[in-house]
C-alpha cells in the first residue's frame, strides 16, 4: 500500500506543529503551574520574572480579554487559575520571552502563595463527600430486584482499573499568530479543531469567524487532544491577542504528562446472577469515575461505560449507575475506548469471578450469553445484524480453541514453576458520538483543472490513516490514480461546525461527506458528457481507469480532456457535501434510544506464560477473529488492530499512573512510567478478517477500526489470572489492574 502519511513518516518529511517555520518576532511560551493540589491563591509575585531579560510579558487571568472559561459541556474549567488551585499542574500564568529557554528560566522567578487545603484523590472519597460533577446516572431493563429470586448462583466483587498515559509522540501545542481585524490564525495539534476554535473565541471575546484554526496532521492523539488541546491553543491564542506578536507553545513531555488528564481510573461494586446452567439473568453495577478537577468529557464518557456496561451479552434485567466524582487529579479526559473498556473488564470480572464458583471455565459462561438477533440492549436498541456468535465460533474453530485448552493444561502439569494461561475476550462496540447531534460531517471537494483533486474534510489525520482512505473513497468514485488527489489541511474555515476526529466515526462520517460531495461531481460529469457528445439520456457513462465509456466502450476521452473541456464549458468543478447519520436517537431523560448506528464485533483468544517465582510474564500470542465488515484498507485495519490490541495489553499489564496523597504525579517521565515495547509484545498477533461481513451504514460498507480492538487487551488480564491460579488454586485473586510483574507478585505470595 503506497500510504502518502507513511512514506513521509519514514523519511522523516511529515510536518506537525512544532515544524512550522515562524516569522521573525516570534514569541516563546512555558507555563506555570500550580505546585498543589488543591488550596486557595494568596498572591502570585511576577515582578522578578518580568525583569528577567528577554521576558515580553506575563500573561495571568487578569489580561484574558474574554471568559476565563475553557469548559466544553460544563462551564468549570478556567483556563488560567485565578483564585483556587484544583491540582497539581494547573496553569496559573504563561511567560512569553525571545526564546524558549528565557521563558523557562524565567517562571522559575515567580513566586506564589497558597492556603492548601486537603486534596481528595480517590473517587470513591470524593463520592462519600458528595463531590459529584452531575447526579447519578442509571441505564436499566427489567428488574434486579426480582430476577435475583430467580438466581441459582449469585456473585458480587469489587474492581479497580487504572489510569492511562496517552504518551501520544508529538506533545501537546499551538502556534497563533494575530490576523487583520483582531482575529487569529491557529496551528494546533487538536483532533477538534471547531471545539478548539469555539473556546478560543470565548476567551477572546471574538465570534467563531474571527478564529481560523488549522491542523495538518497529529504525532497521535487517542483522545488525548480532543478536548485537551483547547486550553495551550487557548493560552497561544490569548498570548497572541495581547502581545500583537505570533505566540509559539509547545509542551515538553514532562509538564505534558504532569498537566493533561489521563484514562479515567474506574473503581466499581458488581452482582452477577445466573441460573445453574450459566445463563446471566441479572447484573448490576455502580460505577465510580475519577473524573479529576473539572468536567472535562467525563460526563459522556460515563454514559458510554454504562452503554457498554454488558459488553457482547444479552443480560435480561440489568441496573448499571454511573457517578462521575470530582476530585484534585488534573481532568481526566477521552482515551481510546471512552470509558468502555473500563465496563468491559468489570464485565468479565463478575464472568469470571461466577465462573470459578460453577467450576467451570469463564468461556462457558460467556458462549452461553453471547448477543443473538434482534437480542435488546439495556438501554432499548435491538442488536441488528450481531456478529457476536459467528466471531466466537469462527475463532473457536480457526484458532483450534480445544487444542489450546489441553496444550494449557498439559504444560501447567508438567511445570511447577512456569504456568500458561488463556482466556477468550468477545467484544461488542458501538459506532457512534453517544451525542446525537455530533453524528454529522461535511466535505468540500474541488477538481482542479488539470485534472488533479483537492479534498478537505473534518477528519485529523493522526496516525490512523483517515486520510489515505477518503483518497482512496475519491479515487473510486471518480476511478483516478491516487497520486492526483490532495487531502488538504484541516481547516474551520473550509469545513466548518465539525465534530472531532474520535468515536472511531471519521472515517465514517469524513468519508460518507467526501463520498457525496464525488458522487455529485460524477453526476456533473456525467451530464456533461451526454450533453457534449448527444448521447441519450440512458446511455451508461462509465469512469475506467482514467478514461470515459460509454456503453461499455471508450469514447477517446481521458480524465483529464474530460475536465479541460468541462472547465472550458463553465461546469462547476467543486462540491460540498454534508452527510447525518440517519436513524440515531437517544432519549436522555428515559436513557432509551438508538444511540449507536452500529456495532463492532470480535473475539480473541490470548495465551500468556508466567514466571510465579519472579511474577514475571510474557504474552505468548493474541489472535483474534475481527468483524470489520468489508475492509477496502486491509493493511491500514490491520495496523489499527495491532496498535490497539498493544495499547490494551499496555493498559491492562504495565501502564501505572501514581499519584501520591497530595495529588502529585510521581510516573511522569519515561523513566517511571512503562509502555509496551518490542519485548513486551506478544510473540504472536494474528488477526483474521470475519468473512461475509457487510455494513452500509459504513463507508463503502466497512466497519470502524480505531478503538474496539483495545478490548481485547483485557483478555491479557484474565490470562495472567488462570495462569496465577493454576500456580495457587486457593487463593482468590484482586481484580486490580494494571496487573504489573510487582503486583503478580505479591498476590501470588501475600
Amino acid at each position: 500500500m503506497k500510504n502518502y502519511d507513511t512514506t513521509r513518516h519514514v523519511r522523516g518529511e511529515s510536518l506537525f506543529a512544532d515544524d512550522f517555520l515562524v516569522p521573525e518576532g516570534t514569541l516563546f511560551a512555558s507555563v506555570f503551574a500550580a505546585s498543589i493540589a488543591h488550596g486557595k491563591i494568596l498572591s502570585i509575585d511576577i515582578s522578578e520574572a518580568e525583569k528577567f531579560s528577554g521576558v515580553k510579558k506575563i500573561i495571568t487571568s487578569k489580561d484574558i480579554p474574554g471568559q476565563n472559561q475553557i469548559g466544553g459541556i460544563i462551564q468549570d474549567e478556567p483556563l488560567l487559575a485565578e483564585n483556587e488551585v484544583h491540582y497539581c499542574g494547573q496553569p496559573v500564568a504563561v511567560v512569553l520571552a525571545e526564546n524558549l529557554l528565557i521563558a523557562r528560566e524565567a517562571k522559575k522567578k515567580i513566586r506564589i502563595a497558597y492556603e492548601t487545603l486537603a486534596p481528595i484523590t480517590d473517587a470513591r472519597e470524593a463520592y462519600a463527600k458528595g463531590m459529584l460533577i452531575i447526579p447519578p446516572r442509571i441505564f436499566s431493563n427489567g428488574n434486579v430486584d426480582e430476577a435475583w429470586k430467580q438466581c441459582d448462583v449469585v456473585v458480587d466483587g469489587t474492581i479497580e482499573t487504572g489510569a492511562q498515559e496517552h504518551l501520544y509522540l508529538e506533545t501537546q501545542g499551538a502556534i497563533a499568530f494575530p490576523t487583520e481585524g483582531n482575529g487569529i490564525k491557529i496551528i494546533s495539534s487538536t483532533q477538534g479543531p471547531t471545539a478548539t476554535q469555539r473556546a478560543v473565541g470565548k476567551v477572546l471575546g471574538l465570534p467563531m469567524h474571527q478564529v481560523e484554526v488549522d491542523v495538518m496532521r497529529l504525532g497521535g492523539g487517542f483522545g488525548g487532544k480532543e478536548d485537551q488541546a483547547n486550553a495551550w491553543a487557548a493560552m497561544a491564542a490569548v498570548s497572541a491577542f495581547v502581545t500583537k506578536k505570533p505566540v509559539k507553545l509547545i509542551l515538553p513531555r514532562q509538564e505534558d504528562m504532569r498537566m493533561t488528564g489521563k484514562r479515567h481510573p474506574y473503581s466499581a461494586d458488581f452482582k452477577i446472577g445466573l441460573s445453574q446452567d450459566g445463563k446471566i439473568l441479572a447484573y448490576e453495577i455502580t460505577f465510580f469515575q475519577n473524573a479529576g478537577a473539572s468536567a472535562d468529557l467525563s460526563t459522556p464518557i460515563l454514559d458510554r461505560t454504562l452503554f457498554h456496561a454488558t459488553n457482547s451479552y444479552f443480560v435480561p434485567n440489568v441496573k448499571a449507575t454511573g457517578l462521575c466524582c470530582r476530585t484534585n487529579l488534573p481532568p481526566n479526559t477521552a482515551f481510546r475506548g471512552f470509558g468502555g473498556p473500563q465496563a468491559m473488564f468489570a464485565m468479565e470480572a463478575a464472568i469470571y469471578k461466577a465462573a470459578k464458583k460453577m467450576g467451570v471455565d469463564a468461556s462457558v459462561i460467556q458462549e452461553k450469553n453471547l448477543l443473538k438477533e434482534g437480542d435488546e440492549f439495556h438501554y432499548g436498541q435491538l442488536a441488528k445484524n450481531s456478529k457476536a456468535q459467528a466471531c466466537w465460533f469462527k475463532a473457536k474453530e480457526k484458532f483450534n480453541f480445544d487444542q489450546i485448552k489441553k496444550n494449557v493444561e498439559k504444560y501447567n502439569a508438567e511445570n511447577k514453576i512456569l504456568k500458561k494461561g488463556f482466556a477468550c475476550m468477545p467484544i461488542c462496540f458501538g459506532i457512534s458520538f453517544t451525542n446525537t447531534f455530533m453524528n454529522q460531517a461535511g466535505a468540500l471537494v474541488h477538481i482542479y483543472s488539470d485534472g488533479s483533486v483537492g479534498i478537505s474534510t473534518a477528519a485529523v489525520e493522526m496516525g490512523q490513516g483517515v486520510n489515505e482512505k477518503i483518497r482512496c473513497v475519491a479515487a473510486e468514485i471518480f476511478s483516478i490514480d491516487k497520486s492526483k488527489i490532495k487531502i488538504e489541511t484541516t481547516n474551520t474555515t473550509r469545513v466548518a461546525n465539525t465534530s472531532p476526529s474520535a468515536a472511531s466515526s471519521a472515517a465514517d462520517l469524513n468519508g460518507k461527506a467526501t463520498e457525496l460531495a464525488c458522487k455529485y461531481l460524477f453526476e456533473r460529469l456525467v451530464s456533461f458528457v451526454k450533453d457534449a457528445f448527444n448521447y441519450s439520456t440512458t446511455d451508461p457513462i462509465a469512469f475506467r481507469d482514467e478514461n470515459i465509456f460509454c456503453n461499455e466502450k471508450a469514447i477517446g476521452l481521458t480524465w483529464v480532456e474530460l475536465i479541460q473541456k468541462a472547465f472550458f464549458k463553465r461546469v462547476d468543478l467543486s462540491a460540498h457535501a454534508h452527510y447525518a447519520v440517519p436513524g440515531i436517537y437517544f432519549d436522555r431523560e428515559k436513557n432509551k434510544g438508538n444511540a449507536f448506528a452500529y456495532y463492532s464485533f470480535g473475539t480473541a483468544i490470548t495465551e500468556v506464560t508466567v514466571d510465579c517465582l519472579r511474577g514475571t510474564y510474557i504474552v505468548d500470542s493474541v489472535k483474534a477473529v475481527h468483524d470489520f465488515g468489508k475492509s477496502f484498507a486491509k493493511v491500514i485495519d490491520r495496523g489499527q488492530a495491532e496498535g490497539a490490541i498493544m495499547q490494551g495489553i499496555g493498559w491492562m499489564t504495565m501502564e501505572e499512573v501514581i499519584y501520591n496523597s497530595d495529588g502529585k504525579l510521581l510516573t511522569d517521565a519515561l523513566s517511571t512510567y512503562k509502555v509496551p515495547d518490542i519485548h513486551s509484545a506478544p510473540k504472536e498477533i494474528e488477526i483474521h478478517f470475519l468473512e461475509n461481513s457487510d455494513n452500509p451504514l459504513g463507508i463503502f460498507n466497512s466497519k470502524a477500526i480505531g478503538e474496539p480492538p483495545l478490548m481485547y487487551g483485557i483478555g491479557t488480564f484474565f490470562a495472567l489470572q488462570n495462569a496465577m491460579k493454576s500456580f495457587r488454586p486457593e487463593k482468590e485473586f484482586q481484580f486490580s489492574a494494571p496487573l504489573t510483574p510487582e503486583k503478580v507478585l505479591l498476590s501470588l505470595y501475600y
